[in-house]
């Protein structure tokens, strides 16, 4: 017994949602640690497609699920999700932890218009109030989900925090606030009243089955969107990585798994540097055939070759016990495929640099290998063409890490487990 983390290796879009919900199935409890529905993922069983934000991918499989401290928490997308799961006749089995941050309308706001200020200069975020609220929780102004609870203790600091924001966004922005103080109260007060019964100590239900119970982590994002160790400025508001689950959740170290998602290429939405970043006919065959389009906002994602040197710094930082290679299939129908292999700067080989500004020096060294075809049809890693092996098996040699699940398409039956 003990825990699973769920990681993105890159930028976020990694295919977690896929892999979640195939070790939901061996897991007892499922508990979501970090961001909040900046982040989307989709998840197919059978013929029903679910698109998530922030409820666990456990919920399809009446596994308990929880969402955690590190989490800050919409409760109108929530509540959202719920009534659209209980729909199609799911049994919604939650538990919000009660020091849970919130969001508020005027998160969206300030959101909003921080990021309209930027720009030329945006960071790309999803305007869902995401970096507001983790600002208000560090700031020591954030509304919890205990908070949000007692009526009387949430109209009180509402009503402090709305006059504040109203008069930022006045008189930095000089934007008229949108919402109302009253509007929010009474919206908020009534999805407390539907919510109030999924609330409990995550903490200590994740402290009392971590050695007795199947726990998988879920997290939100990637690796180089984290906040501390991401590329910084163009990076979320959270830790997206697996040393996070201790805060963000509530136990003390143990000794984890740590499963990377690795999609077969690179891509990232939003600004900044992307060295391996394809903008010719290989870059659109990665858009167009992998789909690369946000589940959250839409947009187009940026494409590129897998880069190893990345990856190389995220194993560093997380730990990595096993990689799961997602989207192989979608190179099919490039003869050539390139990785990249080395980053070089002033002439020097260096590893992945920690400002942005050294990293748009650097230039990338590639190894490339002959494409390959994937059908969809195979069942083992075996049954893989040559070509396919040998590209695997550079990744699991270059990282040292061993890869032990390969996706082949979106349906959980295009899964290798090696």
């Amino acid at each position: 017994m003990g825990g699973l983390v769920i990681v993105g290796s890159q930028w976020g879009d990694e295919g977690k949602g896929k892999v979640t919900d195939i070790m939901c199935e061996k897991s007892d409890l499922v508990v979501r640690y970090q961001g909040g529905n900046n982040a989307g993922h989709t998840v197919v069983v059978g013929e029903e497609v679910f698109k998530f934000h922030l409820m666990p991918s456990g919920v399809v499989h009446g596994k308990k699920c929880c969402i955690a401290n590190g989490v800050v928490l919409d409760p109108r997308v929530l509540m959202k999700e719920i009534k659209e799961v209980q729909k199609r006749g799911i049994t919604v089995d939650i538990m919000i932890d009660p020091l849970t941050q919130i969001i508020l309308p005027y998160h969206n706001e300030l959101d909003g218009a921080s990021e309209k200020e930027l720009d030329d200069k945006k960071i790309g975020t999803t305007t869902r109030g995401i970096g507001p609220a983790y600002k208000d929780k560090y700031g020591r102004d954030g509304i919890r989900f205990i908070d949000l609870l007692d009526e009387k203790l949430f109209a009180k600091k509402l009503k402090k925090n709305y006059e504040h924001k109203k008069n930022i966004l006045d008189k930095i922005y000089g934007i008229e606030i949108e919402c109302t103080y009253e509007g929010i109260l009474e919206e908020y007060n009534a999805l407390a009243d539907k919510l109030r019964k999924y609330l409990g100590d995550v903490s200590k239900e994740v402290y009392d089955s971590i050695h007795t119970k199947k726990v998988l982590f879920e997290s939100a994002q990637g690796t180089f969107l984290d906040i501390s160790y991401g590329t910084y400025p163009y990076v979320t508001s959270s830790h997206p990585i697996s040393g996070a689950v201790f805060t963000d959740v509530g136990f003390p170290p143990t000794n984890l798994d740590v499963i990377a998602i690795v999609k077969a290429y690179t891509t990232r939405v939003g600004s900044g540097p992307f060295l391996c970043e394809l903008n010719d006919e290989v870059g659109d065959h990665l858009v167009n055939v992998g789909q690369e389009f946000g589940t959250t906002t839409g947009r187009k994602r940026r494409c590129g070759w897998l880069d190893l040197v990345m990856l190389k710094y995220s194993n560093r930082i997380n730990g990595f016990t096993d990689l799961a290679i997602t989207k192989l299939d979608v190179l099919t129908g490039l003869e050539k495929i390139k990785v990249g292999v080395k980053y070089t700067m002033d002439g020097e080989v260096v590893n992945f640099p920690l400002t942005i500004d050294q990293l748009e020096k650097c230039i990338v060294e590639y190894k490339e290998f002959d494409g390959f075809t994937i059908t969809g049809k195979e069942r083992t890693y075996d049954e893989l063409e040559e070509n396919a092996k040998i590209y695997l098996k550079f990744i699991e040699d270059y990282l040292g890490v061993k890869i032990s699940i390969v996706s082949i398409g979106p349906k959980r039956s295009e899964t290798i487990i090696v």
